[in-house]
């Protein structure tokens, strides 16, 4: 999903936001798999599966005690443009309260930090 959501952005950033965004893209939706990105310049979300983090600013974002957004960013920002990173974290599986693991694939093209992310 990564590598369509990559080749998505390469192609036209405007159009690929737009598809990330869409709940119904099969593409970039698949159950609880989903691509997310953010502005690098000013860390601002410009696609997630909840709507209403769209604007927020992904550094400001907390899991529990875990400066999640804020990681996520160090991490794309601190890889060559292209090349994939992996964050892992704690989180609950839908429908649980036990934190699980979670890995997030993440990678920079252009001025979108992306990623997908799924329970290990």
């Amino acid at each position: 999903m990564l590598d369509r959501a990559i080749a998505a952005l390469k192609s036209n950033e405007h159009t690929a936001l737009s598809q990330f965004n869409d709940q119904n893209n099969k593409q970039f939706h698949d159950r609880d798999l989903y691509v997310f990105c953010f502005n690098m310049s000013d860390g601002k979300v410009t696609s997630y599966s909840a709507p209403f983090l769209i604007g927020a600013d992904v550094r400001t974002l907390t899991l529990v005690n875990d400066q999640i957004g804020q990681r996520a960013y160090d991490t794309v920002r601190a890889v060559p443009e292209g090349k994939i990173a992996i964050l892992q974290y704690k989180m609950p599986k839908p429908g649980t309260i036990e934190p699980a693991t979670k890995l997030s694939f993440e990678t920079r093209i252009g001025n979108q930090g992306c990623g997908v992310t799924y329970y290990e």
